[in-house]
């Protein structure tokens, strides 16, 4: 987590948005203190799939309606750096995947990023599962991401990155390479908002991204059609999309996950086709959003203070 996007989430918690609703649920499980992705089973109903931010093992952990946990499914021989975002997929046979994508990168220091493809395991007990590993860099330098999202119908991938300025959505080849024979290479397709922290296709070819306090739709890569704040969270993390709601999750204990309605009018009858790049990139700036600027420009305040107090301890030792 950068500096930053910590200090925003932490030093000015108050928000200005509307009270949060009644959670959906609560998670339990104190190895989800840093819940970061969030899919629903298409398996098994009333489950969640989420995993824990960062850590040293890949695993994925399925939470009831009661928020327990109650199967923990590690991935047979990955060895993660920082896993930071959950995406479901139906593959063409119909088989139902889940993808962890292991892309945060902090310091901007990662020369490639991976993901992790698995089916979803049809029974609710802990268990090692095989995974595809996957490898992908960007076409201008590391970035920090915390978003992943899957098309349903072409499975192709895609990244958003999480910065302040010139955040970007990033999109994979159609046909990925495994990670033993190669390196996947992104192609940015657009802007996208100010520290984004999760996002999700819908099924009719929209998607949305989620920053700390809002989520913004979008017809097509730079095509945003609506945007609405999101509940106050501790450190909004994560989003799926359940039906025509959306589920958002947060980092903390026994952390909330809220459903929320679908911003926006609903589509026209055809499915959209698979999103294609658009001269409308349309990037929302941080300070269009009033409740993240007042958080950022606090942390950004805070830490020159900070700074301010180190400097002079040094002058008088």
């Amino acid at each position: 987590m950068p500096v930053v996007s910590a200090a925003a989430g932490l030093l000015l918690g108050a928000s200005l948005a509307v009270a949060a609703p009644e959670p959906l649920l609560r998670i339990q499980d104190p190895a989800l203190l840093e819940s970061s992705g969030l899919a629903v089973s298409a398996l098994h109903v009333g489950v969640l799939w989420t995993h824990a931010d960062g850590g040293s093992v890949a695993e994925v952990r399925a939470v009831d309606r009661s928020g327990e946990t109650v199967a923990v499914v590690t991935l047979a021989g990955v060895d993660p750096y920082d896993p930071e975002a959950l995406a479901p997929h139906r593959a063409r046979d119909g088989t139902s995947q889940l993808w962890l994508a292991d892309i945060g990168d902090n310091l901007a220091e990662r020369d490639e990023v991976s993901v992790f493809r698995f089916d979803e395991p049809r029974s609710l007990s802990d268990s090692t599962v095989p995974a595809t590993s996957f490898r992908f860099n960007y076409p201008d330098g590391p970035h920090d991401a915390e978003a992943l999202l899957v098309q349903p119908r072409t499975g192709r991938v895609f990244i958003a990155t999480k910065e302040i300025a010139g955040a970007g959505l990033y999109r994979a080849p159609p046909d990925l390479v495994p990670q033993s024979a190669g390196i996947n290479r992104l192609e940015r397709v657009a802007d996208a908002p100010s520290l984004v922290t999760d996002g999700a296709f819908l099924r009719d070819g929209r998607f949305v991204l989620r920053t700390y306090t809002s989520v913004y739709v979008y017809a097509r890569p730079g095509q945003q059609i609506a945007s609405t704040p999101l509940p106050p969270q501790p450190q909004g993390e994560s989003i799926a999309v359940d039906g025509r709601r959306l589920l958002v999750g947060s980092e903390g204990e026994k952390s909330a996950v809220y459903a929320v309605p679908l911003p926006g009018r609903e589509p026209a009858a055809t499915p959209a086709s698979e999103p294609q790049p658009t001269g409308d990139s349309r990037r929302e700036p941080w300070w269009r959003d009033a409740r993240l600027a007042v958080r950022v420009a606090a942390a950004l305040v805070a830490m020159a203070v900070i700074g301010l107090v180190l400097r002079r301890r040094r002058r008088h030792t």
